[in-house]
């Protein structure tokens, strides 16, 4: 262990080479508590929601009003996918070279955000919205999410699991009262002014919560943990959460965590789930209705969805911490693949409870993978680069975005929901042998134990 002094800060250097700077509080950096790094990424999060989790419970309206088919509704919902998903990467690289620093992406995001329902308001034409919504929307959607998600991984590195979990569950069950306007209070006499005022309200959240956004220096550590010596942490949880998940051994740059290989790994797992997720946001509430359960049924499964969608983010994300993360993403990725089958099952017995019985457990599931791989990045290659390193594992999304909303509206027209929903579940149980992969680079496996060929039982002859 090497050691280099300055008058405000430590930096210590363990066995493996990783740097570790200590010695500088939160309130020294920020003049307040990092507290607030988790509190404000999770409200611009669940501003946000509106985009994915309320838009399915706004497509007949904007059906309607617009002269759209359900088939150019979805599809720009897919572009808006891609978008969100696509530009992760980009701004990740920009914002660690300091060309596009948090609170400029922030505000870039929000403005993008307005344009975003001012197209699906007032252009009739679908590739209009397609341009505003789908691609001025995703890109402005996709700038804060990989911003807030960024913000309280560098913030957290002792014990991210249950903070990034809560910041990203915001980007679901936010959106529960905009489920709400838009089954009840959203309809072709309104729809101006309700997409409007939402397109405003996400302006300004986005834009507050980004004014005080602040990025931690490099390689910075919390003083109260010694990075050399987890294990004698006075935080018990922080104890426990570096044991299960230890730190990075290394800071990898991009191109290194590539070679790894367990980025591309991260990738596929990402891309195949994350399309059976947005196939449940996108379908839920069709589904429901051409089961002829009525509106409210649609509305509280859509609902359900969302809350426990966002809730489960938290909860997995804190499990994460005691148990391991990958170990969580496993157990998550195996219960949104059974959620899919079960869906099927009570929809073809047109059974309500049961239907909203699988709504809750897909909802769970279907956004607690999230966090998972959020948190993984970071714990495989450090929080130097995550912006860039986890910004290519988020862009599985961009594909996935295409085969879950579009391409999912085509396998129901081809095989019906009966056909769709069991893909889903295939694919969801895929990812989950992909996850038993995943290993953190850097580290010894652990040893095969060889069974000992002359054991001393053994009768000597």
């Amino acid at each position: 262990m090497t050691a280099t002094a300055n008058p405000k800060f430590t930096e210590i250097t363990d066995q493996r080479g990783r740097v570790y700077r200590i010695g500088e509080t939160d309130r020294d950096i920020l003049g307040h508590s990092r507290v607030l790094m988790v509190i404000l990424p999770w409200a611009a999060m669940m501003a946000i929601s509106v985009f994915e989790y309320a838009y399915g419970s706004a497509e007949d309206t904007l059906s309607t009003a617009h002269g759209w088919t359900s088939s150019n509704t979805f599809w720009i919902l897919s572009v808006w996918v891609f978008f969100q998903a696509g530009v992760a990467f980009p701004a990740g690289r920009l914002r660690e070279k300091g060309i596009l620093p948090a609170r400029r992406a922030m505000t870039l995001g929000a403005v993008l955000a307005l344009v975003g329902f001012l197209a699906i308001s007032h252009l009739h034409s679908v590739f209009g919205a397609i341009i505003g919504f789908g691609v001025l929307g995703g890109l402005g959607a996709g700038f804060v999410y990989a911003t807030c998600i960024n913000m309280v991984g560098k913030w957290y590195p002792e014990k991210r699991g249950a903070r990034t979990g809560f910041v990203n569950g915001g980007f679901a069950y936010g959106s529960l009262p905009f489920i709400v306007i838009f089954n009840y209070a959203f309809d072709t006499g309104d729809y101006h002014e309700v997409l409007d005022l939402i397109g405003v309200f996400v302006l300004v959240a986005i834009g507050v919560c980004g004014y005080f956004f602040k990025d931690p220096p490099k390689n910075w550590w919390p003083e109260h943990v010694d990075p050399l010596k987890p294990a004698k942490a006075k935080d018990s949880g922080a104890r426990v959460s570096l044991e299960k998940n230890p730190p990075a051994v290394r800071q990898f740059t991009p191109m290194e965590a590539m070679r790894t290989g367990m980025i591309p790994l991260m990738w596929i797992c990402l891309a195949f789930i994350s399309g059976v997720s947005i196939f449940g946001i996108s379908f839920e509430v069709p589904f429901a209705k051409d089961l002829g359960f009525g509106p409210l049924m649609a509305s509280l499964s859509a609902g359900i969805l969302a809350v426990v969608n966002g809730v489960g983010r938290a909860v997995v994300g804190w499990f994460s911490d005691l148990i391991g993360r990958k170990q969580a993403l496993i157990v998550v990725l195996i219960i949104e693949s059974l959620a899919q089958f079960g869906t099927l099952w009570a929809g073809d017995a047109h059974n309500e409870v049961l239907f909203l019985v699988f709504a809750f457990i897909s909802g769970f599931g279907g956004g607690a993978f999230y966090p998972m791989f959020a948190a993984l990045v970071p714990d495989y290659f450090g929080e130097n680069h995550n912006a860039t390193n986890y910004g290519m594992v988020y862009s599985a999304k961009l594909v996935s975005g295409l085969f879950g909303g579009g391409l999912g509206a085509v396998v129901i027209d081809a095989w019906d929901y009966t056909g769709a929903y069991t893909l889903a579940g295939v694919m969801g149980l895929v990812s989950a042998l992909i996850a038993l992969t995943l290993r953190q680079p850097g580290r010894p496996r652990a040893a095969k134990i060889v069974p000992n060929p002359y054991p001393i039982s053994r009768e000597i002859m």
